[in-house]
């Protein structure tokens, strides 16, 4: 028998084996690790996406708000400001099922990362205190989508 025609021994096979077990292990992982940060990319795009469109539809549930703040008490009882209202009230439910809360403000302690002040008034306390929101501010999650503008106060709380 010559060398090249030597059949492998039972260890060689067995070492063999195992090193193309490693192998099959490692892409294994690899295809796990890969449709892993695939999902979670596409997790990220679209919460980016939803962010992105809520904050674009905002500036109008912003302007319905104010038509309602600013409604003439002679007609505050007819149908077209109920319906308005009603629009409103529509609006948030949707923000609502997609995940989206208003920040709490007024009587809140403030927050740089969920309000922005844009007034201080002078008070008798040591703790910055909300005490009028200007534009209410939302977030899906921990993330911001848009910071609520508010007055400060310094307050005792």
């Amino acid at each position: 028998m010559t060398k090249a025609s030597k059949k492998p021994t039972i260890q060689e096979l067995e070492e063999q084996v195992s090193q193309l077990t490693e192998a099959l292990q490692r892409e294994r992982a690899d295809a796990i690790n890969v449709r892993r940060r695939a999902e979670e990319d596409r997790v990220k795009m679209a919460s980016f996406y939803k962010a992105k469109i809520v904050r674009d539809l905002l500036p109008g549930l912003d302007n319905l708000e104010r038509a309602l703040k600013h409604v003439p008490k002679d007609i505050a009882d007819h149908e077209y400001v109920k319906g308005i209202q009603s629009v409103v009230k529509h609006f948030e439910q949707n923000l609502q099922q997609l995940g989206v809360e208003k920040i709490k403000t007024v009587g809140e302690e403030f927050d740089p990362a969920l309000h922005e002040a844009i007034h201080m008034e002078d008070g008798d306390g040591n703790i910055e205190v909300v005490c009028e929101e200007l534009q209410s501010g939302y977030k899906i999650g921990d993330e911001v989508i848009r910071h609520a503008i508010v007055k400060v106060k310094m307050d005792k709380k």
